[in-house]
């Protein structure tokens, strides 16, 4: 079996207590059958201290951008492009919105979405979308930006079965996280169910958000495994089948090359 954990950020994890380094945590990973990642940047100079971090290794990959919530640095566009078009990035992002907690950096928020999707056309790599308290003006900008040129992800989905179907109808994949093992997330789990198996992808978004029943403790790669889990019943299909689904639904969203990932195993 092969996993992929398409959502984390391994620069995030506590390697002074819990892990020896970026190689310890990707073999614990392994141990669970998740084999291959996607390691996501929320700033210009975090990525580039990420992939120092990480070093070169044939199972992880890179997406390149801004977090909405990390708008109080400016960057330069021009950077932005340079750097998203490095070898091993393959997605924008994560980028999009989030009125939750920065409301007043909304307009700094909206140019830098739109900037993301630009180079994500330019350079046919797809973004990886986040949104908070912002349904509407992300659906809207990503319609007004012809996402669907370069396509993408709305990662760590929280919302409803309608957006879910809007984002779908927008050529979009929709990646669940541990939240959808979350008692109070009934909503989330009913989107689960609706989402077709072609279109879903899994992540942990580590170091946060660990499923039930690690809730509370710092999320890492290994877990995707428990998400998967909880997906597979929920969807009425096998472990198997899921993980072969979400495994080729990533390989297809971020080009990458099927026999990478077996050659990875």
């Amino acid at each position: 079996m092969f996993l992929v954990d398409s959502h984390c950020h391994l620069d995030g994890l506590d390697y002074q207590t819990l892990h020896k380094n970026v190689g310890d945590v990707l073999e614990k990973a392994a141990a669970r059958d998740v084999k291959f990642f996607l390691a996501v940047a929320t700033t210009l100079p975090g990525y580039s201290a990420m992939r120092e971090l990480v070093g070169q290794r044939d199972n992880v990959v890179f997406s390149c951008g801004v977090h909405p919530l990390n708008q109080d640095e400016p960057y330069e566009v021009d950077t932005l492009r340079r750097l998203a078009a490095e070898e091993g990035v393959v997605a924008m992002g994560e980028t999009g919105l989030d009125y939750f907690y920065t409301p007043e950096t909304k307009a700094t928020q909206q140019a830098s979405f739109r900037n993301h999707i630009r180079i994500g056309r330019e350079l046919n790599k797809p973004v990886i979308v986040h949104t908070r308290d912002a349904r509407e003006d992300t659906l809207a900008i990503l319609r007004e930006e012809k996402v669907t040129d370069c396509g993408g992800v709305l990662h760590c989905f929280t919302e409803d079965r309608e957006t879910a179907g809007k984002l779908l109808d927008m050529g979009f994949y929709i990646s669940f996280s541990g939240i959808v093992t979350f008692r109070n997330a009934e909503q989330l789990r009913d989107a689960a169910r609706y989402v077709p198996l072609d279109r879903l992808l899994v992540e942990t978004d580590s170091p946060y958000l660990a499923p039930v029943p690690h809730r509370g403790k710092e999320n890492q790669p290994a877990l995707v495994r428990d998400v998967a889990e909880y997906m597979a019943v929920l969807k009425g299909v096998s472990l198997e089948e899921l993980a072969s689904a979400t495994t080729h639904n990533f390989a297809t969203l971020f080009h990458i090359d099927p026999s990478r990932l077996q050659n990875s195993q």
